[in-house]
C-alpha cells in the first residue's frame, strides 16, 4: 500500500482540527482546498486525498484488471441486440 516513512506528529486543537505535516502534504499533492476522505480502520484513522494524482494512481492499479473479458461496449451492444430481438418478437416480426 503506502510507502513506509517515519512517524510525524500533529496536535488536535480544541475544535478537532489538526495540521497535516508539510512533508506529507507535498508528497501526496495535498493543496488548500483538496478534498480528503477519512475512515476508521480499527484504532487507526486513515486519510486519503482526492487529488488528480491519487485518482490516477487508483486507475493505474485497476489497469488491465478486466483483460481477457468482454469490453463494456461489447456487453452493451449485445444487451441492446437482445433487447431489439425481444421488441421485434413482441411486434410479430
Amino acid at each position: 500500500m503506502g510507502q513506509a516513512t517515519k512517524e510525524l506528529f500533529a496536535t488536535v486543537s480544541t475544535k478537532g482540527q489538526m495540521v497535516i505535516p508539510a512533508a506529507i502534504r507535498e508528497s501526496l499533492g495535498i493543496e488548500p482546498g483538496t478534498r480528503v476522505a477519512i475512515r476508521q480502520e480499527g484504532d487507526a484513522v486513515v486519510l486519503r486525498p482526492e487529488t488528480l494524482a491519487a485518482k490516477l494512481r487508483i486507475i493505474e492499479k485497476m489497469h488491465g484488471c478486466t483483460a481477457g473479458g468482454p469490453s463494456g461496449t461489447d456487453m452493451l451492444l449485445e444487451d441492446r441486440r437482445l433487447e431489439r430481438q425481444r421488441e421485434l418478437r413482441e411486434e410479430g416480426w
